[in-house]
Parts: C-alpha cells; structure tokens; sequence
C-alpha cells in the first residue's frame, strides 16, 4: 500500500536532461529528452521520394535528406499540398506529416497524415478522411473518452454538447484523457479543447500555402509532455533544479494549478535527494530483487523479451504451493512496473515460478491482466503456452529506457559494455579517456 503520492523530476545528470516519475523510492516512469532537430509530435510539410507497395510503405523526406516512414493505411488520410487530392498518394506529392515515432536502431522515424495535438486533459484530431479532404463537416463520432474512465463518466463526456460543437466548428475528433475523469469543473477541459481544436484546423487549413520542407507546428518540450502524460493520481508536484525549465513549467501549467518548485539546495543536490543514481542502475541491471527474497531476471533481445521469476531466499515451508502462488504475485506486481518503468515492448515471455493447481495459475492470469490494464501503452496478456511462459505484448511507441540511456554514448560510436555494467564503468571510461582532470569535472556535474 502507497500511502503518499510521488513526484516528478527534472533534472540534468550524466550530460542527460531527464525526466522521471518517483514513488515509494522506485521509479514509475522514466525518458531521457532527445537532442536532435525532429522530435515526436513535429509536424512538416513533407515530400514523398517512393512509394513501396510490397511493404506497404511511403517514404517522405522531411527535408535534408530526413527520411521517414508513412505506412499506407495511413496515407488514405493524406491532402497533398501540390495538387488536387483523388484519394491515392504518388511519389512528389507534398503531404503534412506528423512525427509519430522516433527512430529505433536501424528503422526510420515514423510519420502519420492524420495530425494530433495533444493537452493534458483532450487530444485534438484530424477527422475522418471525407473531413480531412473538405468533403463535408458531419463526424461519425466527434467525442472519444478514455476506456480507462469509469462508464459513467464517459457517458457523460460523449453526451456533452459543448465538447461536441468544438469538434464539429474545426472539422476534427476530440479524445477525452484519463486526467479529466478528476476535474470537478470541466472549464480547464474546454478551454484545452477549443484551443486544441483550433490550433489543428489553423495547420490544416495554412499547410497548402507554406513551402515544402517548412515545420508547420514545433512540438512542445518533451518534458512537458512527460508531465502531460503522468496519471495527476501518482503525482502531487513536479520538482526541477532548473531555473529556465521550472519558469517554462509554471508558465505552461499556470491555469491547471499544479505545483511546480525550484529546488535550490546547493549543500543536497537534487540528484542525491532521491538517490538518482541508484534508482537509474535498477533500470539498467538484469535482476530485480523482490520483498519476499525472489527476484526477476529481465533479458532484452532483438526479438523479444525475457524475464524469468526465480524464488531467490524466500522460505515457503509446508504450503509450497501457496508460497509460490504468493511470489508469482509479487513478481507480477514487480513486471507491470518494470515494463512501464523501462520502456520495454514488443512481444515479452514470462516464466513464473510453476505451479500445479490449475486455480492458481488462473488467478495469477487475472491478476496480471488487470495490472496491465492501468498502463498508460496499450498492452496485454496473450496466453500461456504449453511450457508455461506467460505471453504478453506491449505497444511499441518510444525506445527502452536503456536505449534512449545510452543513445548518446552511441552516437559516439562507444560500444555499450555488458548488460548492468556498462552504467557503472562510464565514469571510468571518462577519467581513463579523458584524464583525471577531466574525470572530476564529469564526477562534479553529476
């Protein structure tokens, strides 16, 4: 039981500018801000160099040879810019694109044609495709709300008029988020959604007379949007020792009433208050111990990934079965948190600790469906196999936290060492490389 809420911190550490999301000395939720020029939610006014019908694809340059790619389904929703649309997508045609995706090892960025703008409490949408190409204003369903909200008030979002007219006077969809289900006023929610609805129908309508390659819509800073997409129920302030990013904060946040502080402690750093250092190597190490003495063992691969539940030094005595039972839970709890804190998605295999009662393993089934069920990214429980491992796949969206970690040491052509290790040798590999000097300038900053 979590008696307090946590917090969110912005701090500078190791040369990154990161975001992460405490409670209970354990980090829910963490990303490691991009320094390149495109980021996620950027929207351009793109050209398409080829269409790829045998994979399903287009390839839109977004300008310097910034490739993308824009999956077909998708591009029934684009307007070319440069000519009249007739439905179908040909290599030149200049599209508006938003970046949806960011580009993981070897794959493109991903784009998409139909533009989202996105606040803390609604999402503003470009509509369905007879909208989207000015062929009409009538929206099969112009009011969306969260599935994690309670029916009663989805029901009570879809029915309102006033979220409605502002959908249909733009010609977009608007989503209703999991953080309005607390407002008791709804006004911060209109507001949000007029003036989303509005800024979306400005870039569509104004895309057609910018020249190709122009950004039309800068996205807002990625730790802005890690803010945005917290649950407000984990959080009760957000925390910085950055001057300019706490003014950026209040400035934004300003009519939602959310705490923002500067910490200024010189004698305490921010970093060592909350322990930073020790909760990022948990991120990073392959074993995760658990209260009851068990412990996770968490494999990364190219194709998927492992993570195997071990009993560890926990004593079961008599009811071996029902301690089993008991640490197969407690690794569920763990799982559910390791996969949001660490990013981790595609398809994942778990082996749990074998049980014999058919009963059991149902209920441990259950119980990790309805863990999964409060993650912000889509995932699920598939199966489990005849061997027992446990079948879950998780919605692609961002890199682990493990690449996005050492996305930089990787753009420096620097081999990352061994799994759990290698965060632990990088103040090394600075003194041995650059000198002692050198070594204690990097140990001052974090």
């Amino acid at each position: 039981m979590t008696s307090e809420k946590g917090k969110i911190i912005i701090l500078q550490f190791n040369g990154r500018l990161l975001s992460l999301l405490l409670r209970d000395n354990r980090i829910l939720s963490a990303q490691v801000h991009r320094k390149t020029g495109h980021a996620v939610g950027d929207i351009y006014l793109g050209r398409v160099q080829k269409i790829s019908e045998n994979i399903g694809a287009a390839f839109v340059d977004l300008g310097q040879g910034y490739l993308t790619f824009l999956s077909l389904s998708e591009a029934k929703y684009a307007m070319p810019a440069n000519r009249r649309p007739d439905g179908r997508l040909k290599a030149g045609d200049e599209l508006a694109v938003q970046i949806v995706k960011e580009p993981i090892k070897t794959k493109l960025a991903g784009v998409t044609s139909r533009l989202s703008l996105a606040g803390k409490y609604a999402v503003a949408e470009t509509a369905s495709p007879a909208a989207a190409h000015g062929q009409g204003r009538a929206l099969a369903a112009p009011v969306r709300v969260s599935s994690k909200l309670p029916r009663r008030q989805q029901d009570g979002f879809r029915a309102s008029e006033e979220l409605r007219r502002i959908a249909e006077d733009n010609g977009c969809c608007l989503t209703v988020r999991t953080n309005a289900g607390g407002l008791e006023d709804w006004t911060p929610l209109l507001a949000e959604a007029g003036e989303l609805a509005a800024q979306l129908s400005h870039i569509v309508e104004t895309a057609g007379s910018r020249t190709c390659y122009s950004c039309l819509r800068r996205e807002k800073p990625e730790y802005i949007h890690f803010v945005e997409n917290s649950y407000t129920s984990e959080y009760d302030e957000v925390v910085t020792d950055l001057p300019e990013i706490c003014q950026e904060l209040r400035e934004h946040f300003s009519g939602s009433g959310l705490p923002v502080r500067l910490y200024e402690d010189a004698m305490l750093p921010l970093y060592k208050l909350y322990s930073v250092e020790t909760r990022i190597q948990e991120l990073l190490d392959r074993k995760v111990w658990l209260r009851s003495g068990g412990y996770l063992v968490i494999e990364p691969t190219e194709a998927l990934v492992s993570i195997d539940v071990n009993s560890g030094k926990y004593e079961h005595g008599r009811e071996q079965e029902a301690a089993y039972l008991q640490v197969n839970r407690e690794a569920a709890q763990m799982i559910a948190l390791q996969l949001r804190a660490r990013n981790l998605s595609g398809m994942i295999l778990v082996d749990f600790i074998n049980m014999k009662k058919a009963e059991n393993n149902r209920q441990l089934m259950e119980y990790l469906k309805s863990l999964l069920q409060k993650d912000s990214v889509p995932a699920e429980v598939v199966d489990m196999t005849a061997l027992g491992l446990v079948e879950i796949t998780r919605k692609k969206v961002n890199p682990s936290f493990r690449e996005q970690y050492f996305a930089l040491r990787d753009e420096e052509q620097r081999e990352p060492s061994r799994q759990g290790a290698d965060f632990r040798m990088e103040k090394k590999d600075a003194a041995s490389e650059n000198g002692k000097g050198q070594g204690r300038q990097i140990s001052e900053k974090l």
